[in-house]
């Protein structure tokens, strides 16, 4: 452990990694022979060179530094950050104290390390100039030009949905993706890029294998459902409104009170399409008992700023986004940075967190999964699939099929042994989708993400 940062683990550095290639790549790096001039702060800087296929050795610097997400900089010409050399000099970093020691940073990282500190320390609005005080009849009228164009998106998409009902599904599947394309398109050009999303989910389902039609007409009908509720939001309640909102894809702020607490970094995964890196991180809050949702995006091909070291425990304050059954927040002034806490989640048993799915569902219909934590239980197989079974009865929990292709799957089996484990993960409508995973209280946690 150094003064202001924690020495990571090597699960914890792994699960920085924008994708399983840069994991390969930079376990390959986490030994010290390509390395020199490594060397590391209190401050939670790490530094090294590492031989390449150049003539001269790529320079490599992380800042683990107290309050900030993790930053790498790297002369490779790498565009995934971190990099496989960030990474390889962090798992070095964890696994071998003396290949990397401390000391002062040299004259080629220093002034980046002190441009990004110095930088961090000022008061927010002070570079690049302050911007001017909001205009609120101003954004009112603009929300009030792009709740009207919504409103026609959704009211064209209302039409094209009883067209494909009225003419059969079987139209879906000959008319091909294109169609669905240009649907989404138009729910883009309406500003609802919520909806957007939900049309091009649809586009996914026609021929995707046996049962497709009624996959097909459960997620138009849940559509539908979205539609109706935007155009008729002034008769909804409150949280439910807000929720509608969200999900047609009105940016919200995270207007919730501030709370603090030692939250607990459950899990943290990157899913990805041709637009956008979408990164969830889960936390745990150790006196409050709630569990949050963090969410930041990076362009297609880059990997989200915010990154949090999974098993840590961080002294921060979080604020809840509107909306009926969220588990969405916002992460505001950290104190201090991750340390180790043996803090875990309250478990529950399978057949409890499928009523927990299904109470949320009264408040978000469109919810696929919700955060749950499984106490004692054990990976079984089921034919050609896998389940989680209740040690202490018979009830069981299948796994998410997204879930049985995850090297994470055999992870957890190895873990398991055939004892009771605790497995935090996603509970919805196709199954459980195992996250983390540990055996006993005092033990980190495993990623299986």
């Amino acid at each position: 452990m150094t003064q202001q940062g924690v020495r990571r683990t090597a699960d914890q550095v792994l699960a920085l990694a924008p994708d399983d290639a840069s994991r390969r790549a930079g376990s390959r790096l986490a030994t010290a022979g390509p390395w020199s001039a490594a060397g590391s702060s209190d401050e939670g800087a790490v530094w090294g060179l590492c031989e390449g296929s150049g003539k001269k050795p790529y320079r490599t610097v992380v800042d683990l530094a107290d309050g900030a997400a993790p930053a790498y900089t790297c002369t490779c010409p790498s565009r995934k950050f971190p990099c496989k050399h960030a990474l390889g000099l962090l798992l070095l970093w964890a696994g071998d104290e003396a290949a990397v020691p401390a000391g002062q940073a040299p004259d080629w990282a220093e002034p980046w390390l002190s441009g990004r500190r110095q930088r961090a320390a000022q008061p927010s609005g002070t570079a690049g100039g302050a911007p001017g005080p909001a205009d609120p009849e101003a954004a009112r009228r603009r929300a009030e030009r792009r709740a009207e164009r919504i409103s026609a998106g959704a009211t064209e998409l209302e039409q094209r949905l009883a067209d494909l009902v009225r003419g059969g599904l079987a139209a879906a599947e000959q008319a091909g993706y294109g169609l669905w394309e240009e649907t989404a398109a138009r729910m883009v050009d309406a500003q609802a890029p919520g909806l957007a999303a939900r049309v091009r989910e649809l586009g996914a389902i026609p021929s995707s294998g046996p049962g497709w039609p009624v996959r097909l007409l459960e997620e138009c009908a849940l559509l539908h459902l979205l539609v109706q509720g935007w155009l008729r939001r002034e008769r909804l309640p409150a949280a439910l409104a807000a929720t509608v909102r969200s999900r047609v894809g009105l940016p919200g702020a995270a207007d919730g009170p501030p709370v603090r607490d030692r939250w607990l970094v459950l899990a943290q995964y990157d899913t990805a399409d041709a637009r956008l890196t979408t990164r969830r991180i889960w936390l745990y809050g150790a006196d409050c008992g709630r569990t949050a949702l963090l969410l930041s995006y990076g362009a297609a091909g880059r990997t989200p700023d915010l990154a949090l070291p999974v098993g840590l425990a961080l002294d921060a304050e979080v604020a809840a986004y509107p909306g009926a059954g969220q588990s969405r927040a916002s992460l505001g002034e950290r104190f201090a940075s991750p340390a180790p806490t043996g803090v875990r989640p309250p478990g529950v048993t399978p057949a409890r967190a499928v009523a927990r799915y299904g109470e949320a569902l009264r408040d978000d219909p469109w919810l696929d999964a919700v955060p749950v934590t499984l106490r004692e239980v054990i990976p079984v197989p089921d034919g050609d699939s896998w389940q989680l079974a209740d040690a202490g009865s018979d009830s069981a929990l299948p796994l998410a099929p997204q879930a049985r292709a995850r090297p994470g799957l055999w992870r957890l089996v190895a873990l398991s042994g055939g004892a009771p484990v605790t497995v935090f993960g996603e509970c919805g409508h196709r199954g459980f989708t195992p996250l983390t995973a540990w055996r006993h209280e005092e033990e980190g946690v495993v990623t299986l993400c």
